[in-house]
């Protein structure tokens, strides 16, 4: 007779650990010091006054849920440009780079999306390639969803190319509760489709700017997943 132990899901204790952790999207790092704070907080309060207990742990849940990361899985087709975002697409029009990457000042076609303080605030990065050049510029914190906030606001941009030599630049935008862009990856930095590469902290746009020929995918209005959703497909090498 077998002496093996007992299978470990049969355990509902465990069982119930395994679902919490494929349910439970994991945390950005840059949220760690917040929840800890939020947790200090909370205990803080309920020993100043027992009610204040539950309200301080709601909050710090929805601190921890803003700065969720979830698993994506992106397309396996090749020359595709994946939403860098989650959120609402905005904007689709033609407009110039941001001049701090040194591109020629030629029109591109823009595809703007919108975070709300309810969406993964997390960023992906939409297509495999290289980080040639990143260039952070200081500005004003006017609401994401304007027009102008793409040439006002506080930004971080990123010039990609990929393999197959396209340009392609993707731009963090600060919103008008957003007071701080973290970016972390630098020039010389190989990346792969779908992979976080930043943050914006509390509501907060992101634009990419496509090479000329590129065909458009979505539609204003439409809902996006950052590291999932096609945004563009890439024109052909040579055409």
């Amino acid at each position: 007779m077998s002496t093996s132990s007992p299978d470990k899901a049969s355990n509902p204790i465990t069982h119930a650990l395994q679902l919490a952790r494929e349910t439970l999207p994991p945390m950005h790092p840059a949220g760690r010091p917040f929840v800890a704070g939020g947790v200090a907080a909370t205990l803080l309060l309920r020993r100043l006054w027992k009610p204040l207990g539950p309200a301080g742990a709601l909050a710090t849940l929805a601190v921890a849920a803003f700065f969720r990361e979830p698993k994506r899985v992106p397309p396996e087709r090749d020359g595709l440009v994946l939403a860098a975002a989650d959120g609402i697409v905005s904007l689709i029009e033609e407009a110039a780079p941001p001049p701090e990457l040194g591109l020629p000042a030629e029109p591109r076609m823009r595809v703007s999306v919108f975070l709300s303080v309810f969406d993964v605030h997390v960023q992906r990065v939409p297509a495999t390639g290289v980080v040639e050049r990143v260039a952070y510029r200081p500005g004003k914190f006017l609401s994401a969803d304007l027009d102008k906030a793409s040439d006002d606001n506080e930004r971080n941009s990123l010039l990609l190319r990929t393999g197959d030599g396209h340009e392609l630049v993707v731009v963090q935008i600060a919103g008008l509760v957003a007071r701080r862009i973290l970016c972390q990856v630098a020039d010389g930095d190989k990346v792969r489709a779908g992979d976080t590469y930043g943050l914006i902290r509390f509501g907060s746009r992101v634009d990419i700017y496509l090479p000329p020929g590129s065909e458009v995918l979505v539609r204003k209005g439409q809902r996006t997943i950052g590291g999932e959703t096609p945004l563009a497909a890439l024109p052909e090498r040579g055409a």
